[in-house]
């Protein structure tokens, strides 16, 4: 395929950015017209063909009608190319190939070229539609309306119109149409079209939801915590439809090398028809229907078609398990990952610490130390601090809103609470003269074990410590070892303390731990693993992990728990926060790069071959096409492979 083609073949590959939200919209006939003027072409070439032998007249009649139906889509697209943007395209020149072989009596070769060379632009059209049918399945399932419920009256509304804090209903069979926190009744809600579980997933009062999930058989109240554009399932449609149009770096390579190589072409082929018969005695016909047959053959479609609809291909099929790709350049990198970095809490853990031991200083009570620490963390979004916020609402204590509040990235809070200046955060985080022998011992001792410490103090000094302990997710073990069995370093990078840091490596099997880190040394420690191993993926989950992840070679995001910043910088998005399906994107980026290179091999091998066929013993036009189109449909073919992968594929 020729410079301005492959405009045409991004919009086949992306489904057309301008496409509708779903293929249901289109009416049959408008969706498979380029396969009907085929098809038409066909059936008029062999009408001419039939009659062709009793009235010659009439058969090019025919021939001309099949000319015309089977070739006004591609010509018409040459044109344009041709005009608007002052280029030459494979259309445009298959067109001419085709009327070419008309001029000099080949009616029928030049009326197969165009049957065929249509039939193969229709194939392409519903091969690489196979690839965008997961974005339209998803639009599909975005609710439209919701049934508000106010003061006890149900009022169905746009979901346009929901605003966080309304409470919806949603009743047995019905999607739930905006993010929220179940407030009353219990239901089986199917994820399957957020997170790939098919398995639906008992939810009750204060369980979370997503938007585009089916309820079960019960009813739910739910208050909207994220409306409309805002709602992980608008995400999910916004960067799978983001995902479509990003070209991994070979794509880009081998269209940059199209231009030289399209020009190339068409200096051959001028050479081609002005040299042989001064060189070899050819004939004028001849000269010019190798000419043509060299046009067709030698036209890069096959290898241009090589890469894209595999790499689209397998980002549809991993979204469906719950792996969103911001694009293919990700998942060409993941395949050549040597390192991954996993932030811890939230990550590697649950992300939902408990607070272990309260120990007041200073003659304060436990639970008015705890009061006030609650109050000091109620306004931060560490998880270190919500699990502090929720003990002391466990116990039925009223906090007070802190004044002044001020929160040190990586380090703790400071806020005024009652009158009082107050700091709570990691041990460091207080001045090092306020602190004695005896608060040093107790942090260590709690740290031996596993536990991260919280000191909170004021101007007198250390007020209380309170121990707080992460658990790690059952999965973690296990994706680390998968991870290890693939060849891949496995490495840790907290802001914790390092004893707390080390506990949870030993638990999850990893051997690099990097502990006590800033957001800014986080970066730094990505750059310092990139020097050393190449490639480097991080995975995380909170606003301070963003700088880490958009400086690894690809970011991985927790997309359930997930911050937004963490969400937006990150390339790949672990919808359901399985780090055990990691290790299948890294399988489905190597797979990918498997499939794409045999594709060029074969792409080539067929240019070349036909190349020499023509020059050597010389190949029938149609021929010629049956084995360039051919080689393009088989291609893409094998790149679709990867939409029927199955999970236990990639993780072998």
């Amino acid at each position: 395929m020729l410079p301005a083609a492959e405009k045409t073949m991004q919009n086949k590959e992306i489904g057309k950015s301008d496409m509708k939200l779903s293929n249901k919209e289109e009416h049959p006939l408008v969706r498979y017209a380029e396969g009907l003027a085929a098809l038409a072409s066909g059936l008029f070439i062999a009408a001419a063909w039939g009659i062709d032998h009793t009235s010659h007249t009439w058969a090019v009649v025919l021939y001309s009608i099949a000319f015309l139906v089977g070739g006004f889509v591609k010509a018409k697209e040459g044109l344009h190319t041709l005009i608007a943007e002052r280029d030459l395209d494979v259309n445009l020149l298959m067109i001419v190939a085709a009327i070419g072989a008309a001029s000099i009596g080949y009616w029928t070769e030049g009326a197969v070229l165009i049957f065929i060379f249509s039939l193969s632009g229709a194939l392409e059209s519903y091969t690489m539609d196979r690839s965008s049918r997961d974005i339209s399945a998803l639009m599909d399932l975005k609710p439209e309306t919701a049934v508000l419920y106010q003061d006890g009256v149900e009022t169905t509304v746009s979901i346009q119109r929901l605003k966080v804090g309304d409470t919806v209903v949603v009743k047995p069979g019905e999607r739930i149409p905006a993010d929220g926190i179940v407030t009353e009744g219990a239901s089986a809600v199917n994820q399957s079209s957020i997170t790939g579980e098919s398995i639906p997933v008992d939810k009750e009062a204060g369980d979370e939801v997503f938007a585009g999930t089916l309820n079960g058989q019960g009813a739910l109240f739910i208050e909207v915590s994220r409306p409309g554009e805002a709602a992980l399932f608008a995400k999910i449609i916004r960067l799978v439809q983001e995902a479509q149009s990003e070209k991994p770096a070979s794509q880009l390579f081998v269209e940059r090398f199209e231009r030289l190589y399209a020009r190339i072409i068409i200096l051959v082929s001028l050479l081609l028809i002005a040299l042989p018969p001064f060189l070899f005695q050819w004939s004028w016909e001849t000269t010019l229907y190798k000419a043509m047959v060299f046009l067709v053959v030698a036209s890069p479609c096959a290898l241009v078609a090589s890469i894209m609809p595999a790499v689209l291909s397998a980002i549809s099929s991993s979204a469906r398990r719950g792996l969103l790709f911001k694009g293919g350049a990700h998942l060409e990198h993941l395949a050549h990952t040597k390192v991954v970095a996993f932030d811890k809490t939230g990550t590697l853990t649950t992300g939902k610490p408990e607070v272990t031991d309260l120990i007041p200083l200073q003659g304060y009570e436990e639970t008015e130390m705890l009061r006030i620490a609650a109050s000091l963390e109620s306004l931060s979004e560490h998880p270190l601090a919500k699990a502090i916020v929720l003990h002391a609402q466990e116990q039925g204590l009223a906090l007070t809103r802190p004044a002044e509040f001020s929160t040190r990235t990586g380090w703790g809070v400071e806020a005024q609470v009652e009158g009082e200046t107050w700091k709570i955060g990691k041990p460091a985080f207080m001045d090092s003269r306020l602190a004695g022998d005896e608060l040093s011992q107790l942090i260590g001792r709690l740290e031996q074990e596993g536990k991260t410490v919280t000191v909170m103090h004021n101007e007198a000094g250390a007020a209380g410590v309170i121990a707080l302990r992460d658990t790690i997710r059952p999965e973690a073990a296990q994706a680390v070892a998968r991870l290890k069995r693939q060849g891949v370093q496995v490495a840790m990078l907290t802001g914790d303390q390092r004893r707390t840091a080390e506990t949870i490596a030993r638990e999850a099997g990893i051997d690099l731990v990097f502990a006590e880190l800033l957001p800014e040394d986080k970066v730094n420690r990505i750059k310092d693993l990139k020097r050393q191993y190449g490639s480097v993926a991080m995975v995380g989950d909170g606003i301070n992990d963003a700088p880490a992840l958009a400086t690894a070679t690809v970011g991985i995001a927790m997309g359930a728990a997930g911050s937004d910043a963490a969400l937006e910088t990150a390339n790949l998005v672990l919808l359901n926060d399985d780090i055990g399906k990691i290790a299948d994107s890294i399988a489905l980026g190597k797979r990918t790069i498997r499939i794409v290179k045999q594709n060029i091999v074969f792409a080539l091998s067929v240019i070349l071959l036909l190349i020499a066929a023509n020059f050597i013993e010389g190949i029938a036009l149609p021929l010629g096409v049956v084995g360039h189109e051919g080689s393009t449909i088989l291609v893409i073919l094998n790149g679709l492979r990867l939409l029927r992968n199955k999970p236990a594929v990639l993780s072998s």
